[in-house]
Formats: C-alpha cells, structure tokens, sequence
C-alpha cells in the first residue's frame, strides 16, 4: 500500500514538474527576449521550484555541499539522473551544458539551452567529437560562466561501472581553467528509468578544485577517483549497497 501511494506521489510529481516547465517558460520568454540574461532567472527560479516539489510531493529532499564555484570553470560531473541537473543549476549563477546536439530540437530546453550558452556536440567517432567540442566551447567562450561536462557521456545508474572519457580532460587542457569536480547520490532516490521517486535527501557535492595547468594523463587521473570515491560515499550515505554491481 505504501509504495503504491509512493508510485502515486511519483507521477503527480513528474506531471506538475513537466507542466510547471511549460508555465515557467511561458512566463519568462518574453523577459529572456528582451534581456538574455533573463535566462539565468527563469532556470534557476524553475529548477528551486523542482526541488520544493520533490520534497513536498514525494519527500525527497536535495542538499548542496562543498564551495558553490561562481567564476569562470569546468566542472566535470557526475550524472545519475535529471535531478542532479536541477540541482546544480539552482545554485550555478551561470551554468551552461556540454550536451547532446539532438536537445536543441526539444521542446522548451533546446531554446533555453541555447540561451544560455550551452554547448552542442555531435556524437560520432571519439576523436571528430573532441575536436568538436573543443572548437565550440572556445567559439562560444565569450559568454562567462560555469561550463558542465559529464566525463562518463551520459547518465549512469548508482553503482554501475562506466569508463571516464578522455574528453573532459582535452577541454580542461584547453580551457585552462580550474576544473571543479562534482558528485552525487541522486540516483538512489532518482533512477535513469522509471516512475518511482523515493523518498530521503539527495545531495550534489562540489569537491576541492583540481587547478589548471596539470597534463592529460595526469587530469584524468585524478579526477576519476575523487568523482567516484565521493559519489560512493555519498550513496553509502543514503543506505545504497557499497561497491558497483
């Protein structure tokens, strides 16, 4: 009986959450139109939305830790779910997103993606990729901001093993920028797939900057064991299973 409710309580979160992204985006976009910068204000005031609903609605409660970094950085993230992008774009003043170039056709989040600056990369072979992704981000560098790449590419279920990508680590030579990683539990309370959202406190933690300058290798490292020792740590934290399956 409880969890039938909890599977309620989950898909009229997730219908008030869809609904109120339309609602938002048409209350804003006439404001982003004429000042761009109206961006940062309609997503950060719907994703603080996102996260008082969850709490309400299906007792997930969200928690940020670790120094909110609100200059100009690469933070290289973990991503269980699209929850750990609300919450980390509540509290980035200027987030903008490394991301699937097939999001700029969806509705609503392709144009404020590109809005705020987002950088689109066409997945193919791994090298045209990186050279790609590189070549944008440097075209676009003008907008400041906090630039988001996920090293592993996509979502990755708690607990499951997935391989860093080396491209994380040519944009932080690249950029020479400090590079913040990030991690999260998110996908205990918030899986990849399905209805249920379950309750407890979801946290994305900003972790010790890794400062520009270090080679490649070296990067990557060192950011791939910090990313999941702390995300491991976090999801113990929350009662899931140590180790990976």
């Amino acid at each position: 009986m409880r969890l039938a409710l909890q599977y309620l309580l989950s898909v009229i979160f997730i219908v008030q959450m869809y609904l109120a992204m339309a609602l938002f985006a048409l209350f804003w976009t006439p404001f982003v139109m004429l000042r761009r910068e109206a961006v940062f204000d309609a997503v950060h005031s719907y994703c603080r939305w996102v996260r008082t609903s969850a709490a309400v609605l299906v007792g997930l409660k969200s928690e940020i830790r670790g120094e909110v970094p609100s200059d100009e950085v690469l933070i290289g993230a973990k991503h269980q779910s699209f929850f750990d992008i609300i919450l980390m774009v509540s509290v980035l003043p200027r987030p903008k997103f490394i991301m699937k170039k097939e999001l700029l056709w969806a509705p609503i989040v392709g144009w404020y993606a590109k809005k705020l600056g987002c950088i689109p990369v066409d997945r193919g072979k791994r090298g045209k990729a990186i050279k790609m992704m590189v070549a944008a981000v440097q075209a676009g560098i003008a907008w400041p901001g906090q630039i988001i790449i996920y090293p592993q590419g996509t979502r990755v279920a708690a607990g499951a093993a997935k391989p860093y990508k080396v491209g994380v680590g040519v944009l932080y030579s690249q950029l020479g920028q400090d590079c913040v990683p990030a991690a999260t539990n998110v996908g205990v309370f918030w899986p990849r797939h399905g209805l249920l959202r379950k309750p407890g406190l979801a946290v994305v933690e900003f972790l010790p900057r890794i400062p520009a300058g270090l080679p490649v290798e070296a990067f990557m490292e060192r950011i791939e064991p910090e990313i999941e020792g702390a995300s491991n740590r976090l999801m113990a934290e929350a009662g899931f299973p140590s180790g990976r399956r």
